[in-house]
């Protein structure tokens, strides 16, 4: 089974306003509500390639609960942790001249919250996929991902993270199965400029040395590379369409990339889904649909 972990879901409003003027009154032309979450993405994406997974974190309030029926909507389990204090997050991202984004504080989570999310955490059994992704909300200490591979640790559990420099840093020598930064935040995270692919590549092989088992680059436009634990070196280009949506693209290919794995074992098959679940949701209002994830994998494969 495959497990995301959401510490802070939400549900983002999306609308699009032609030439957003700040001090005054502007109209949306479009508008939607999805569930945000860098995890609830991935289970998404996954449920969209017909593949089961769990949906774990925190909710509150009736915005929590509204989280909790779009996941069944979406078709993927989950089993949140009610929060008695605040309400879950509503994320307003705006598509205009610039992406303007507006994201709320959500609950605050306690000790025992946390302690409940352990819990369900030692269920976990050899071969299952943890994912854990996207930033950890001020009640919870910053050392949070550390402690749930440390408490997992040598359980044959797969772990992915995919988060933030210093959240990444922290437990690359524990070892996770995949490691996912794109071009900017592997500079941040090493504190140098990374121009060519070289330089990522170089750059991948230094997070690796530290302890990361598979690392994939995001590149945007310049597609993706990926060095795998057996020191293999994959590359894709990107695919054709027209971006409208940088929301979860990340997370999608994440998700692609472990669909691919989960089916073939095989890495290049893995990374070439994996940037058609990116693609597939750079060019969509939503997360990528199955038959615009597979149309982008048949054009990746006509090369």
């Amino acid at each position: 089974m495959i497990y995301t972990v959401t510490f802070n879901p939400a549900l983002d409003y999306v609308i699009a306003v032609d030439h957003f003027v700040p001090g005054q009154i502007n109209r949306t032309k479009e508008e939607t509500m999805v569930c945000g979450g860098k995890g609830i993405n991935v289970s998404t994406l996954l449920a969209n390639l017909g593949y089961e997974s769990t949906a774990l974190g925190f909710v509150a309030g009736f915005t929590g609960e509204e989280i909790v029926r779009r996941c069944q909507k979406a078709g993927f389990h989950s089993d949140f942790i009610r929060v008695k204090e605040g309400l879950s997050r509503i994320n307003v991202k705006m598509k205009s001249d610039e992406e303007t984004e507006i994201n709320g504080m959500g609950p605050r989570i306690t000790e025992k919250n946390v302690a409940l999310l352990f819990e369900q955490l030692d269920e976990l059994k050899a071969e299952d996929v943890l994912v854990l992704s996207g930033s950890i909300p001020s009640s919870i200490g910053n050392g949070i991902y550390k402690e749930i591979m440390e408490r997992l640790s040598g359980r044959g559990i797969q772990i992915v993270v995919d988060a933030e420099k210093h959240l990444l840093m922290e437990v690359l020598p524990l070892h996770p199965f995949l490691i996912k930064p794109n071009n900017h935040e592997l500079e941040a995270m090493l504190d140098r400029t990374l121009t060519t692919r070289e330089e990522l590549l170089e750059g991948a092989k230094e997070l690796q040395a530290r302890g990361a088992r598979n690392v994939l680059v995001s590149m945007a436009g310049d597609g993706a590379l990926l060095l795998t634990e057996n020191g293999e070196i994959y590359k894709e280009g990107v695919c054709r369409g027209t971006v409208i949506n940088s929301v979860g693209a990340g997370d999608s290919m994440v998700a692609g990339f472990l669909a691919g794995y989960l089916k073939t074992g095989d890495y290049g098959y893995a990374l070439k889904l994996g940037t058609a679940s990116g693609g597939a949701t750079a060019f969509s209002y939503g997360i990528g649909s199955r038959e615009k994830i597979m149309e982008l994998f048949a054009q990746l494969n006509e090369k």
